[in-house]
């Protein structure tokens, strides 16, 4: 897909952003759902964890990010967030 920019910097970064999603998205369809959790050995992610993990990080950078330094506790990684499973609160 070409990308058309527009002199609205607004409306071609959230037509970007809809694009990535929009792969993302049809990537995952493509996978069986157990294959969501599947870890390739114990030092990898799975694919349900790394997604939890960025959709925390752009939560993290995009909330109040013009009064803060985008460091939230949202983001916040502690020892067990490693090990959670994705279906696991938070």
């Amino acid at each position: 897909m070409a990308h058309h920019l527009t002199t609205s910097y607004t409306k071609d970064a959230l037509d970007l952003f809809r694009y990535y999603k929009r792969l993302g998205e049809r990537a995952i369809e493509q996978c069986p759902d157990e294959g969501l959790f599947a870890t390739l050995d114990a030092e990898s992610n799975s694919i349900a964890i790394i997604v939890k993990h960025m959709a925390g990080n752009m939560r993290s950078r995009w909330t109040d990010f013009l009064t803060t330094d985008g460091k939230s506790p949202i983001g916040t990684v502690t020892p067990n967030s490693k090990t959670r499973r994705a279906t696991e609160p938070s």
